[in-house]
């Protein structure tokens, strides 16, 4: 018999034991479907966040306070956070660079408040965060209607905002005309719009959109607190060596912070392929313990085929045995019975396949990321699958392939 021919047979004895054939299929559909998923949803979220991060444009760096966000603790150690950066040292270093390099300030105001206009009134997940003038050109957003702050109103500190579309969507009916020269409050604090910015949707770090931008002073004044640490960022123009800026910026700052010849720097330069890097690292941890979990379900379902494989070579002795009558030789059996085991894997791999994708995307979209097709994982699954089927048929198959025709012929 060719291959062919033994896969329409292991369909037809799927089909005759269907129930049984069923569950097995369900167990190495479930084993591939947390293969599958778990990877997908990892790679749509890095991918989803190296998309992000790329927006910050290839020359650009930022600095932040030390030991604080995405490192973690690797060797298990809790480390000790740096001296936060302060909005006097941020400024000194924006005042002090002397490079064609454009130093963007932010600073937390408030986060998950409410914005009021009139008697409506969003959700309470709006942010508000101070920025300097060039925090909009370096983070490359753009305004939709309206204006950037003045120059007064970054050096006097006016109480004006640029918001996002979540909140003109909600208090505006989506109106950004309509928003212009409004008053809203925050928190008991009343701000002019001057801006809305233009939706730059959701990510894995932020969501434009929800956020309100006020010009830095007056965040400092209303919202300031002790060791509260700033954020830098620095683009760089295209024609200048982002190592040169860096080790320049680096220098200035660490004069700005009093930091001796020999001393450890006390905050982190930061690139956006240094972010993903770090990220990645964190993540094939989770990717090998997702992997062993996989393998575990899927050897259950295994020693599942197997069983069911000796069942169906017991119950099928006799035609076992009239095959062989019929001039079918061991590798003819052997083959046959590890093609069932092979087909019924790939069957159960095939839905478990489609499962994880979906599964996977829909964790993905739900935590902010991008709907991929993981063709690395499918072929794995497929892999996975096919070795599952062989180890489970292999020792069945060895059985029937050895049976005594005569005797097969005589069992009832």
């Amino acid at each position: 018999m060719n291959p062919i021919e033994n896969i329409k047979l292991a369909i037809g004895n799927v089909r005759s034991n269907l129930l049984r054939s069923m569950l097995t299929m369900m167990i190495i559909a479930f084993g591939v479907m947390a293969l599958v998923g778990i990877l997908t949803a990892i790679d749509s979220i890095l991918n989803s966040m190296t998309t992000n991060f790329s927006g910050l444009g290839a020359n650009s760096f930022s600095i932040e306070q030390k030991n604080v966000g995405f490192r973690g603790h690797p060797d298990g150690k809790r480390r000790v956070p740096g001296p936060p950066i302060t909005f006097e040292q941020a400024n000194e270093l924006f005042t002090k660079n002397k490079l064609p390099t454009k130093v963007a300030i932010s600073g937390s105001g408030v986060s998950g408040v409410s914005v009021v206009y009139e008697n409506k009134k969003t959700t309470p997940e709006i942010d508000v965060i101070g920025i300097n003038e060039n925090y909009l050109s370096v983070n490359s957003f753009n305004i939709q209607a309206g204006r950037p702050f003045s120059s007064s109103e970054f050096q006097y500190g006016v109480n004006v905002c640029i918001v996002g579309m979540a909140v003109v969507k909600r208090l505006f009916n989506g109106r950004a005309q309509a928003a212009l020269d409004r008053d809203i409050s925050i928190g008991g604090n009343k701000f002019r719009i001057v801006g809305v910015m233009e939706s730059q949707g959701s990510s894995m770090t932020s969501n434009v959109d929800k956020q309100i931008e006020i010009p830095l002073l007056t965040q400092k004044k209303l919202y300031g607190y002790a060791d509260q640490s700033y954020f830098i960022g620095i683009s760089t123009p295209l024609n200048m060596e982002l190592n040169a800026a860096i080790d320049y910026t680096t220098g200035l700052f660490r004069n700005i912070r009093r930091l001796r010849a020999g001393v450890d720097n006390d905050f982190e330069i930061r690139q956006a392929d240094a972010i993903m890097k770090i990220l990645e690292e964190n993540s094939s941890t989770l990717r090998i313990a997702t992997i062993g979990i996989g393998l575990i379900t899927l050897l259950g379902a295994a020693i599942g085929l197997m069983n069911i494989m000796l069942v169906s070579v017991k119950e099928r002795t006799r035609e076992i045995g009239i095959r062989k009558a019929l001039g079918a030789t061991r590798n003819n059996i052997l083959s046959q019975f590890l093609i069932e085991a092979v087909v019924i894997c790939q069957l159960g791999g095939l839905l478990g396949i489609v499962l994880g994708i979906l599964a996977g995307n829909s964790i993905a979209l739900f935590l902010k990321g991008g709907f991929i097709i993981p063709w690395d994982w499918i072929i794995l699954g497929i892999v996975v699958c096919v070795v599952v089927g062989l180890f489970s048929g292999i020792y069945p198959a060895m059985k029937a392939a050895r049976l005594d025709p005569v005797e097969s012929l005589r069992y009832e």
